[in-house]
């Protein structure tokens, strides 16, 4: 599948309760316009509680084995362990599958974010693989962000969001995942080490 050829996923709508939005904006002033893209809309809400309900991703043994194993050799020595470098690969996939997201874009995202390090934090507080913000803490029953699963599900939620806001332009989807709409530098960050390190032909 192409990385610029993804579908539109959820249309859920859920009604905010009343003091969240008030919540989130206080979050966002605290950790600054550089978050703005995880502020947690009713809309992002309701997908993150679609996909906590869904299934796996692999449909075909001979295809996961290819897959990990490419992806395992292009990754390499920046996860040392290779148990820890398969889970994180294979619960990559799932969750960008699940996201209707190309898995390479979403190890893309990873690599410019943490440079796979499951416990990365950021100076605003941002955690883990993809760099998701605290307060989505709530979201996931209070499970850890640094947890990859939990992370990379939510990372993927909130970047599938923003593609869709976005129209498939992944140059703004991926500007207000960063919270930096309107400057190149991140999205053609990512969109360069895709090229160069994650896409398939």
């Amino acid at each position: 599948m192409s990385w610029s050829s993804c579908n539109s996923g959820w249309r859920a709508q859920r009604p905010a309760e009343r003091w969240r939005p008030l919540l989130a904006l206080g979050l966002l002033l605290a950790a600054g316009s550089a978050l703005a893209g995880q502020i947690p809309t009713p809309e992002l809400r309701a997908r993150v509680r679609a996909v906590l309900e869904q299934a796996d991703s692999f449909e075909d043994r001979f295809d996961a084995q290819v897959w990990l194993t490419d992806m395992a050799g292009r990754l390499g020595s920046q996860v040392e362990d290779p148990g820890t470098r398969l889970e994180i690969l294979k619960l990559a996939h799932r969750e960008a599958r699940r996201a209707n997201l190309p898995p390479e874009m979403v190890l893309a995202v990873i690599d410019v974010e943490s440079a796979f390090n499951p416990y990365a934090v950021s100076s605003a507080g941002a955690q883990g693989l993809m760099q998701v913000m605290p307060f989505w803490r709530k979201e996931l029953g209070h499970r850890r962000l640094v947890d990859i699963g939990d992370n990379l599900l939510m990372g993927c939620t909130i970047l599938r969001y923003y593609y869709d806001m976005e129209k498939g332009d992944w140059n703004r989807a991926l500007a207000r995942y960063n919270g930096s709409l309107g400057r190149p530098d991140y999205p053609q960050k990512v969109l360069d080490r895709l090229s160069r390190r994650w896409f398939q032909q």
